[in-house]
C-alpha cells in the first residue's frame, strides 16, 4: 500500500544513533554508593536544634545517612520528600541529612556543626518537605542566617 515510501529515510522508523558519553574516570573502577545509618549525626542535630532553638525543626521527622563513595564536591546535602511523593505514599514531610563520609569525616568539630547548621538552613519554617534555596537576598538571606546560627552557636559554649 506504501510501497512509494522508504522506510529509511523516515525519522519516525530510523534508530537514533546517540554518541555515548565516555566517562573519564582514569582507569579506576567506579564503585557503587554505600549509605549507612548515622546516629552520631542525629544526635549532633538533636542537640544542636535545642541549644539554638530551630523549633520549626521535627527531629523526629529528620534522618541522617553517611554515604561513601560518593563523587561529589559537597561535605553533606539535604534531601526533601516533595509533596508528590507524600501524597502518593501518605507521609508526613520528612528530610535525609546525609554526609559525605570521605570528607565531612576529616573536617573538625566546629566545622562538621558548620556544615550541618548549613543544611538545617535549607529546611523552611513550615517544615514542607520543600527546600530554601542558596540565593535569597535581603532581610532573608541564606549565607547571612548561617552564619548568625553558627555565631550563636559558638556564643553559647
Amino acid at each position: 500500500m506504501l510501497k512509494f515510501l522508504n522506510y529509511n529515510k523516515l525519522s519516525i522508523f530510523r534508530r537514533s544513533r546517540r554518541k555515548v558519553k565516555k566517562t573519564k574516570n582514569r582507569g579506576k573502577t567506579r564503585k557503587s554508593v554505600i549509605w549507612q545509618d548515622a546516629p552520631d549525626i542525629a544526635k549532633q542535630i538533636v542537640y544542636l536544634c535545642d541549644k539554638l532553638d530551630l523549633s520549626w525543626v521535627e527531629v523526629n521527622s529528620l534522618h541522617c545517612m553517611r554515604s561513601e563513595n560518593s563523587q561529589t564536591r559537597a561535605y553533606a546535602r539535604i534531601w526533601g520528600l516533595s509533596k508528590v511523593w507524600q501524597q502518593a505514599l501518605k507521609q508526613k514531610p520528612a528530610y535525609i541529612v546525609e554526609v559525605i563520609s570521605e570528607k565531612y569525616d576529616k573536617l573538625s568539630n566546629i566545622e562538621k556543626d558548620k556544615v550541618l547548621l548549613h543544611e538545617l538552613t535549607h529546611i523552611p519554617k513550615n517544615f514542607s518537605g520543600s527546600l530554601v534555596p542558596h540565593i535569597r537576598r535581603g532581610k532573608r538571606n541564606f549565607h547571612r542566617k548561617v552564619e548568625d546560627l553558627y555565631n550563636r552557636h559558638i556564643k553559647q559554649e
